[in-house]
Protein backbone atom coordinates (compact mmCIF):
# COMPACT_ATOMS: atom_id res chain seq x y z
CA UNK A 1 0.00 0.00 0.00
CA UNK A 2 2.84 2.39 0.80
CA UNK A 3 4.36 1.81 -2.62
CA UNK A 4 1.03 2.47 -4.33
CA UNK A 5 0.51 5.64 -2.28
CA UNK A 6 4.03 6.83 -3.11
CA UNK A 7 3.47 6.20 -6.82
CA UNK A 8 0.16 8.08 -6.81
CA UNK A 9 1.66 11.06 -4.99
CA UNK A 10 4.61 11.14 -7.39
CA UNK A 11 2.31 10.99 -10.42
CA UNK A 12 0.11 13.77 -9.06
CA UNK A 13 3.13 15.98 -8.40
CA UNK A 14 4.33 15.43 -11.94
CA UNK A 15 0.96 16.45 -13.38
CA UNK A 16 0.87 19.57 -11.21
CA UNK A 17 4.43 20.51 -12.17
CA UNK A 18 3.65 20.12 -15.87
CA UNK A 19 0.31 21.91 -15.76
CA UNK A 20 1.84 25.37 -16.11
CA UNK A 21 4.20 24.25 -18.88
CA UNK A 22 1.75 23.52 -21.66
CA UNK A 23 -2.00 23.08 -22.09
CA UNK A 24 -3.46 19.68 -22.83
CA UNK A 25 -3.90 18.48 -26.37
CA UNK A 26 -7.61 19.35 -26.33
CA UNK A 27 -7.27 22.68 -24.52
CA UNK A 28 -7.67 25.86 -26.55
CA UNK A 29 -4.53 27.91 -26.90
CA UNK A 30 -5.17 31.27 -25.19
CA UNK A 31 -4.71 34.51 -27.03
CA UNK A 32 -1.61 36.59 -26.31
CA UNK A 33 -1.89 38.82 -23.27
CA UNK A 34 -1.96 42.63 -23.67
CA UNK A 35 1.48 43.87 -24.65
CA UNK A 36 2.38 40.58 -26.33
CA UNK A 37 3.65 40.34 -29.89
CA UNK A 38 2.30 37.61 -32.13
CA UNK A 39 5.23 36.19 -34.07
CA UNK A 40 5.20 35.28 -37.77
CA UNK A 41 4.44 31.62 -38.29
CA UNK A 42 7.61 29.50 -38.54
CA UNK A 43 8.37 27.53 -41.66
CA UNK A 44 9.10 23.82 -41.51
CA UNK A 45 10.64 23.34 -44.94
CA UNK A 46 13.39 25.83 -45.72
CA UNK A 47 15.74 26.04 -48.71
CA UNK A 48 18.84 24.86 -46.77
CA UNK A 49 19.34 21.14 -46.13
CA UNK A 50 20.12 19.83 -42.67
CA UNK A 51 23.47 18.58 -43.96
CA UNK A 52 24.44 22.03 -45.21
CA UNK A 53 23.39 23.62 -41.92
CA UNK A 54 25.53 21.08 -40.04
CA UNK A 55 28.49 21.83 -42.29
CA UNK A 56 28.10 25.60 -41.98
CA UNK A 57 27.45 25.74 -38.24
CA UNK A 58 30.22 27.67 -36.49
CA UNK A 59 30.55 29.66 -33.29
CA UNK A 60 30.65 33.26 -34.48
CA UNK A 61 31.34 36.21 -32.17
CA UNK A 62 31.61 39.08 -34.62
CA UNK A 63 28.53 40.62 -36.24
CA UNK A 64 27.79 43.41 -38.65
CA UNK A 65 26.13 46.53 -37.31
CA UNK A 66 22.93 45.36 -38.96
CA UNK A 67 19.38 44.39 -38.13
CA UNK A 68 17.72 41.01 -38.26
CA UNK A 69 14.06 40.58 -39.09
CA UNK A 70 11.19 39.55 -36.85
CA UNK A 71 10.68 36.59 -39.17
CA UNK A 72 14.24 35.41 -38.44
CA UNK A 73 13.84 35.90 -34.69
CA UNK A 74 10.56 33.99 -34.84
CA UNK A 75 12.27 31.07 -36.57
CA UNK A 76 15.11 30.99 -34.04
CA UNK A 77 12.72 30.96 -31.08
CA UNK A 78 10.68 28.20 -32.67
CA UNK A 79 13.86 26.19 -33.23
CA UNK A 80 14.74 26.57 -29.56
CA UNK A 81 11.43 25.62 -27.95
CA UNK A 82 8.64 25.91 -30.49
CA UNK A 83 5.67 23.58 -30.64
CA UNK A 84 6.12 21.04 -33.42
CA UNK A 85 3.57 18.34 -32.67
CA UNK A 86 0.30 17.39 -31.02
CA UNK A 87 0.01 17.61 -27.26
CA UNK A 88 2.46 20.49 -27.12
CA UNK A 89 5.48 18.49 -28.25
CA UNK A 90 8.43 20.74 -29.02
CA UNK A 91 11.41 20.97 -31.34
CA UNK A 92 13.88 19.76 -28.68
CA UNK A 93 13.54 16.45 -26.81
CA UNK A 94 12.62 16.67 -23.13
CA UNK A 95 12.78 13.99 -20.43
CA UNK A 96 9.23 13.02 -19.59
CA UNK A 97 7.95 15.79 -21.88
CA UNK A 98 8.15 18.13 -18.88
CA UNK A 99 9.84 21.04 -20.71
CA UNK A 100 11.85 22.79 -17.99
CA UNK A 101 13.32 25.42 -20.32
CA UNK A 102 12.17 29.01 -20.72
CA UNK A 103 13.55 31.25 -23.47
CA UNK A 104 13.92 35.03 -23.35
CA UNK A 105 14.78 37.38 -26.19
CA UNK A 106 16.70 40.59 -25.55
CA UNK A 107 15.92 42.56 -28.70
CA UNK A 108 18.11 45.41 -29.86
CA UNK A 109 17.85 45.94 -33.61
CA UNK A 110 15.06 43.65 -34.81
CA UNK A 111 12.95 44.98 -37.68
CA UNK A 112 9.33 45.10 -36.54
CA UNK A 113 10.05 44.72 -32.81
CA UNK A 114 10.75 47.44 -30.27
CA UNK A 115 13.94 47.10 -28.27
CA UNK A 116 13.26 45.35 -25.01
CA UNK A 117 13.25 42.14 -22.99
CA UNK A 118 10.69 39.52 -23.99
CA UNK A 119 9.65 36.07 -22.79
CA UNK A 120 8.84 33.50 -25.46
CA UNK A 121 5.45 31.80 -25.15
CA UNK A 122 5.75 28.58 -27.18
CA UNK A 123 2.06 27.63 -27.32
CA UNK A 124 1.04 31.08 -28.44
CA UNK A 125 4.18 31.50 -30.56
CA UNK A 126 4.30 34.98 -29.18
CA UNK A 127 6.56 37.27 -27.19
CA UNK A 128 5.44 38.73 -23.86
CA UNK A 129 7.09 42.06 -23.15
CA UNK A 130 8.97 42.06 -19.84
CA UNK A 131 10.77 45.40 -20.07
CA UNK A 132 11.13 48.19 -22.60
CA UNK A 133 14.41 49.61 -23.88
CA UNK A 134 17.68 48.21 -25.19
CA UNK A 135 19.16 45.96 -22.48
CA UNK A 136 22.07 44.56 -24.50
CA UNK A 137 24.72 46.69 -22.79
CA UNK A 138 23.45 45.70 -19.34
CA UNK A 139 23.34 42.05 -20.37
CA UNK A 140 26.87 42.32 -21.73
CA UNK A 141 28.03 43.71 -18.38
CA UNK A 142 26.42 40.73 -16.65
CA UNK A 143 28.29 38.51 -19.15
CA UNK A 144 31.67 39.82 -17.97
CA UNK A 145 31.71 42.48 -20.69
CA UNK A 146 31.66 40.08 -23.62
CA UNK A 147 31.30 42.08 -26.83
CA UNK A 148 29.06 39.69 -28.82
CA UNK A 149 26.25 40.20 -26.33
CA UNK A 150 26.43 43.94 -26.84
CA UNK A 151 26.86 43.94 -30.63
CA UNK A 152 24.32 41.26 -31.58
CA UNK A 153 20.98 42.30 -33.03
CA UNK A 154 19.29 40.14 -30.39
CA UNK A 155 20.28 37.74 -27.63
CA UNK A 156 18.42 34.55 -26.81
CA UNK A 157 18.67 33.49 -23.17
CA UNK A 158 17.90 29.87 -22.30
CA UNK A 159 16.82 29.36 -18.69
CA UNK A 160 15.73 26.38 -16.63
CA UNK A 161 13.14 25.69 -13.98
CA UNK A 162 14.70 22.54 -12.56
CA UNK A 163 11.68 21.59 -10.45
CA UNK A 164 9.63 20.81 -13.54
CA UNK A 165 11.92 17.84 -14.16
CA UNK A 166 13.30 16.95 -10.72
CA UNK A 167 9.78 16.51 -9.34
CA UNK A 168 9.68 13.30 -11.38
CA UNK A 169 13.33 12.28 -11.72
CA UNK A 170 14.90 13.60 -8.53
CA UNK A 171 18.48 14.86 -8.62
CA UNK A 172 19.18 13.04 -11.87
CA UNK A 173 16.66 15.38 -13.44
CA UNK A 174 19.24 18.17 -13.22
CA UNK A 175 21.35 16.24 -15.71
CA UNK A 176 18.36 15.82 -17.99
CA UNK A 177 17.71 19.58 -17.92
CA UNK A 178 21.29 20.28 -18.97
CA UNK A 179 20.99 17.75 -21.79
CA UNK A 180 17.85 19.50 -22.99
CA UNK A 181 19.53 22.90 -22.91
CA UNK A 182 22.22 21.49 -25.19
CA UNK A 183 19.59 20.16 -27.59
CA UNK A 184 17.86 23.56 -27.72
CA UNK A 185 21.12 25.46 -28.21
CA UNK A 186 22.18 23.20 -31.09
CA UNK A 187 18.78 23.74 -32.70
CA UNK A 188 19.38 27.50 -32.54
CA UNK A 189 22.88 27.07 -33.98
CA UNK A 190 21.59 25.05 -36.92
CA UNK A 191 18.68 27.39 -37.53
CA UNK A 192 21.00 30.39 -37.48
CA UNK A 193 23.24 28.70 -40.04
CA UNK A 194 20.21 27.98 -42.24
CA UNK A 195 19.19 31.67 -42.03
CA UNK A 196 22.67 32.94 -42.85
CA UNK A 197 23.09 34.32 -39.33
CA UNK A 198 25.79 33.85 -36.73
CA UNK A 199 25.57 32.89 -33.07
CA UNK A 200 27.68 31.50 -30.25
CA UNK A 201 26.91 29.78 -26.96
CA UNK A 202 28.03 31.82 -23.94
CA UNK A 203 28.14 30.29 -20.49
CA UNK A 204 30.39 32.78 -18.68
CA UNK A 205 28.16 35.29 -16.90
CA UNK A 206 26.99 36.40 -13.50
CA UNK A 207 23.75 34.54 -12.81
CA UNK A 208 22.25 37.22 -10.58
CA UNK A 209 23.21 39.94 -13.06
CA UNK A 210 21.44 38.14 -15.92
CA UNK A 211 18.47 37.43 -13.70
CA UNK A 212 18.21 41.12 -12.84
CA UNK A 213 18.37 42.30 -16.46
CA UNK A 214 15.67 39.83 -17.51
CA UNK A 215 13.57 40.36 -14.36
CA UNK A 216 13.45 36.61 -13.98
CA UNK A 217 11.52 34.67 -11.38
CA UNK A 218 13.55 33.31 -8.48
CA UNK A 219 13.13 29.70 -9.58
CA UNK A 220 14.52 30.35 -13.08
CA UNK A 221 18.21 29.66 -13.63
CA UNK A 222 20.01 31.14 -16.68
CA UNK A 223 22.08 28.54 -18.55
CA UNK A 224 22.99 29.94 -21.98
CA UNK A 225 23.27 33.29 -23.69
CA UNK A 226 23.10 33.11 -27.49
CA UNK A 227 23.75 36.43 -29.27
CA UNK A 228 22.52 36.45 -32.85
CA UNK A 229 23.54 38.75 -35.71
CA UNK A 230 24.67 38.94 -39.29
CA UNK A 231 28.21 37.58 -39.65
Amino acid sequence: MKLIHSFLVSSLMTVVAAADVFPGANDPVPEPSPGSVRLPQPVSDGPISLEKALRDRRSLRHYKNSEISLVQLSQLLWAAQGVSGSGGRRTAPSAGALYPLDVYAVAGTVIGLSAGVYAYEPHRHALRRIAEGDARADLSSAALGQAPVRSAAAVLVICAVYERTTVKYGERGVRYVHMEAGHAAQNVHLQAAALGLGTVVIGAFDDDGVRKVLRMKDREQPLYLMPVGRP
